[in-house]
C-alpha cells in the first residue's frame, strides 16, 4: 500500500474503480437495469435535496456582494473551460474517440464543486464565505447553463436530449429538490449538521451508484471494444494539462487584478475545480445510456487529478502564510 500512499489515492477513488470493475464483469440488463435506474434518480433527488438543506443563507449573503471574484470564478467556469474543450476538437477522430472528445467537452462545461472547493479554501486560509457562495452559485447555474453550452458547442454531434427539455429534467431532478432542501432548513438543518460524516458517505454512495448504471450501460454497447488504450492515456494527459493551464491562469487573473491572497485562493480553488457529483446527474439526462460510461470517463479522472493536486496546492498556501506569520512576530514584539 505504500505506493498507493504516495500516489495520494483516497478510498472514494478506489470505490469508483471498483464501481467500473463491477459493471464491467456484471453489469445489469432487462427489467433490472431499469429497476436500478428508477432508484437511482431517487438517490439523486436525495441528495440534491440534502445539499440544499445544508446551505446556509448567512453564509450566502456573507460573500453575495463580492461581486468582481464571483464573475472572475464565472468566467473560468463557463467560459475559460469552454474555449479550451473547443481547442481540443482536432484530438476528436485520431487520438481521442468522438464519445471520449464528448467528454472532455462535457467536462469543460460542468459547474465547479461545492464541498472539496470550500475545503480547500479552508485549509489554505482564504476567504471561505466568498467560496461558499461562489461554488453554491455556479452548481445552481450550471442546471441552465450546463445544458445549453453543450447545444451549442457539441450541436448535432453531440446525440444530446433537446437542451429546453434537458433543462426541464434537470431542473426537476436536481434544482427542485435542492430548493425544498433549503427551504425546509430551518427545521431539518440541525439534523443535517449533526450527520454530516455519515452523509459524506450517502454523498459518495450516490455516485458510485451512477458510476455503476452508466458503466453497465456502456459495457452492454461495447465501451471498452471501441475504445483504445492509447486513447486512455491521452484522456489523462488533457486533464492534467487542462487543469494546470486554468489554475495558472486563475492565479495570473487574481493577482493582476489586485485581489487579496485570500480571495486568490479562492478564485483558484472555485474556478479551477469540476463537480462530479453534479456531473455525473446530469450526463444521464443529456446523453444516451450507450455512451455514457465514455462521456463520465474524463469527469473521473479529472475528479481525482484536481483532488492531488489542489491538496498539495492547498498545503503550500498554508504553509506560506505560517511563514510569513512566523516573519511577522519578531517585528512585531521588536516594535
Amino acid at each position: 500500500m505504500h505506493w498507493l500512499k504516495r500516489l495520494r489515492v483516497d478510498a472514494f477513488t478506489l470505490a469508483l474503480l471498483g464501481a467500473v470493475a463491477l459493471a464491467w464483469w456484471f453489469p445489469v440488463r432487462g427489467v433490472s437495469a431499469g429497476a436500478l435506474d428508477d432508484f437511482t434518480n431517487v438517490a439523486i433527488a436525495a441528495l440534491f435535496f440534502l445539499h440544499g438543506a445544508r446551505l446556509s443563507r448567512e453564509a450566502i449573503l456573507a460573500g453575495a456582494l463580492h461581486w468582481r471574484l464571483h464573475l472572475l470564478i464565472f468566467a473560468s467556469t463557463f467560459v475559460l473551460f469552454p474555449l479550451l474543450g473547443l481547442a481540443l476538437r482536432p484530438l476528436s477522430g485520431h487520438w481521442l474517440t468522438p464519445e471520449l472528445y464528448l467528454g472532455l467537452l462535457f467536462l469543460c462545461t460542468l459547474p465547479s464543486t461545492v464541498q472539496s472547493s470550500i475545503a480547500f479554501t479552508s485549509m489554505a486560509g482564504g476567504n471561505v464565505p466568498a467560496a461558499v457562495c461562489s461554488a453554491s452559485a455556479s452548481s445552481l447555474l450550471g442546471v441552465f447553463l450546463t445544458p445549453l453550452l453543450m447545444s451549442a458547442l457539441a450541436g448535432a454531434h453531440g446525440a444530446m436530449a433537446n437542451p429546453g427539455e434537458a433543462i426541464g429534467k434537470i431542473m426537476l431532478q436536481l434544482l427542485v429538490p435542492f430548493v425544498a432542501g433549503h427551504l425546509l432548513r430551518r427545521w431539518i438543518g440541525a439534523w443535517v449538521e449533526r450527520q454530516r460524516a455519515v452523509l459524506r458517505y450517502t454523498d459518495q454512495g450516490t455516485v458510485l451508484l451512477v458510476v455503476y448504471t452508466a458503466f453497465a450501460a456502456s459495457v452492454s454497447s461495447g465501451l471498452w471494444q471501441n475504445t483504445p488504450l492509447g486513447a486512455l492515456y491521452v484522456v489523462i494527459g488533457v486533464c492534467a494539462l487542462l487543469l494546470a493551464v486554468v489554475m495558472l491562469t486563475t492565479t495570473f487573473a487574481a493577482r493582476r487584478m489586485g485581489f487579496s491572497r485570500e480571495d486568490e485562493i479562492a478564485i483558484v480553488f472555485c474556478g479551477s475545480k469540476k463537480s462530479l457529483a453534479t456531473g455525473v446527474p446530469m450526463a444521464k439526462i443529456l446523453f444516451a445510456s450507450s455512451a455514457l460510461g465514455a462521456i463520465v470517463l474524463p469527469v473521473m479522472i479529472f475528479h481525482q487529478l484536481q483532488l492531488i493536486v489542489c491538496a498539495h496546492i492547498a498545503r503550500r498556501y498554508a504553509r506560506r502564510a505560517a511563514q510569513q506569520r512566523a516573519q511577522v512576530a519578531p517585528e512585531q514584539v521588536a516594535d
